[in-house]
């Protein structure tokens, strides 16, 4: 029986993945990540990294990130303390739904995780202080293809809800999509 309910978005390749939860007088208890689930939904990723990040204030922004090829990476995000909006921008260049993204609730209270295949940027702004963000990559962390695109870049156009928000100096000065090296096409990342 799988325990994952698989919910797949309008941008090819995304998914929110939603645990079977069971809860009972102590709290409760859920698989989060199965890798037979995964596969018998058509998702045959093999995560080899997990990455925490601490959020203290509400109102952080972090993104719009990914890795280039040679090296890209398919992450699966969920929230342990806390809540995001979470954002995912397609930059296949050829793809038909290249710049177009959307945006989802993720929290610990929800327990939904959203799977972003490789060729997809990501961004998330906290709704609250001491948000916990958990990611699982299927590629090992590469610094030299670590890219990062603005995060109000008018080509792309996200709505955020806001305008204030807290984040790194590399995030605030990140270049525009059409100055960025992306590499992605959807050949090879679909």
């Amino acid at each position: 029986m799988a325990n994952l309910k698989i919910t797949k978005l309008e941008l090819h390749g995304v998914c929110i993945i939603e645990p079977t939860v069971f809860y009972d007088n102590r709290g409760y208890s859920c698989e989060t990540c199965s890798t037979r689930d995964l596969r018998n939904a058509g998702i045959p990723f093999d995560f080899v990294l997990d990455y925490e990040a601490y959020n203290a204030q509400k109102g952080t922004l972090r993104g719009i990130h990914f890795q280039n090829n040679p090296h890209p990476q398919t992450k699966l995000v969920r929230v342990l303390h806390g809540s995001i909006l979470d954002f995912v921008v397609d930059l296949r260049k050829d793809s038909p739904t290249y710049k177009k993204w959307l945006k989802h609730e993720i929290s610990a209270d929800n327990h939904k995780q959203i799977l972003i295949p490789n060729g997809f940027g990501h961004a998330f702004v906290t709704l609250e202080d001491d948000t916990r963000v958990l990611y699982k990559f299927d590629d090992y962390y590469n610094g030299s293809l670590v890219r990062t695109v603005r995060w109000n870049d008018p080509e792309i156009g996200i709505e955020w809800g806001g305008n204030n928000f807290i984040m790194s100096e590399g995030d605030r000065n990140a270049v525009s999509l059409c100055d960025s090296d992306i590499n992605f096409t959807v050949k090879e990342n679909s």
